[in-house]
């Protein structure tokens, strides 16, 4: 017992850990931290001497994470928030009023929806209401000013200098592996509905290459989408987080997609001090790990 109480659990360790599960590698980790390889890597050797325990498969071919590693990674999560919990508690305000908050089905995620818990205990007097809608849904909503902030998807080129930018992914034509396209003809397209700028982006650019999309299914779930995909009724555009091992990317005949960020956005002319201090511990997580972890 005496051996276990004497070990520490180093915070930065744990966050450039945790970065390294989110970037997906010790290089890119070091990128978002702003720190080099050799000083992340450094980080988790001083953690794995003081735990006994290799963190890291560094076997070629193995997996990121020992089965130590992805156990204490568990946990890390729970520390560091716990740990930035206590920190923020120690400067909290008297703040109250009220957020109307933006979200898509997409930008659900684990890391944000702490966030959003930890800041409605330390501020029990703001009042923060939602609303779930498609993302031009949303941005019209903020120009009109029926919300505060949204939580948006954009395509990459349209991020803006005042956008907090939580997590960038890829865009993808993918079907099914079991799925034989004709070389000539129509493609058949599994469609969001209207709302959607991935649909107004592949029937308005999409096709520029001479490609032409016939929509034989419209559905405003991604879930829809991907379970059309999975069982072969056309083609989709998905992003990388709703990518399954029984699809497959297309990478010709169609133009490739742009890539997409997911933003925190706010009203033009909307500010109060709930609003700021709420969009400033977004900031501050993303400043730490150089994204935020989204649900797949």
């Amino acid at each position: 017992m005496s051996e276990i109480i004497s070990r520490r659990l180093d915070i930065d360790s744990l966050r450039a850990l945790r970065a390294i599960e989110l970037h997906r590698g010790v290089t890119r980790a070091a990128e978002a931290l702003g720190l080099t390889q050799s000083a992340v890597s450094h980080k988790v050797k001083r953690l794995e001497a003081s735990l006994g325990y290799d963190l890291l498969d560094r076997r070629p071919g193995g997996g990121m994470f020992t089965s130590e590693g992805n156990g204490l990674l568990k946990y890390a999560a729970k520390i560091l928030n716990l740990h930035d919990e206590a920190l923020v508690s120690l400067a909290k305000s008297d703040l109250a009023g009220r957020i109307l908050l933006g979200f898509t089905e997409d930008t659900t995620c684990s890391d944000l929806s702490r966030i959003l818990g930890r800041f409605r205990r330390l501020h029990p007097q703001v009042a923060v209401r939602t609303k779930v809608r498609m993302s031009l849904v949303l941005r019209s909503m903020l120009e009109r000013g029926e919300l505060d902030v949204a939580i948006v998807q954009v395509f990459a080129h349209e991020v803006r200098p005042t956008d907090v930018v939580l997590f960038r992914e890829d865009l993808h034509w993918v079907k099914s592996r079991e799925l034989s396209l004709d070389t000539e003809g129509s493609v058949p397209f599994l469609s969001f509905d209207d709302d959607c700028f991935y649909r107004r982006w592949a029937l308005d650019i999409g096709q520029d290459g001479g490609a032409d999309l016939e929509t034989v299914f419209e559905c405003s779930s991604a879930a829809g989408i991907v379970a059309a995909v999975s069982a072969g009724l056309g083609v989709a555009l998905l992003s990388d987080r709703h990518l399954r091992p029984d699809m497959e990317i297309i990478d010709t005949r169609l133009p490739a997609p742009p890539a997409l960020a997911y933003v925190v956005r706010r009203a033009r002319k909307t500010r109060n001090p709930a609003l700021e201090s709420l969009i400033s511990e977004i900031e501050t997580e993303v400043s730490r790990y150089g994204r935020l972890a989204m649900a797949v």
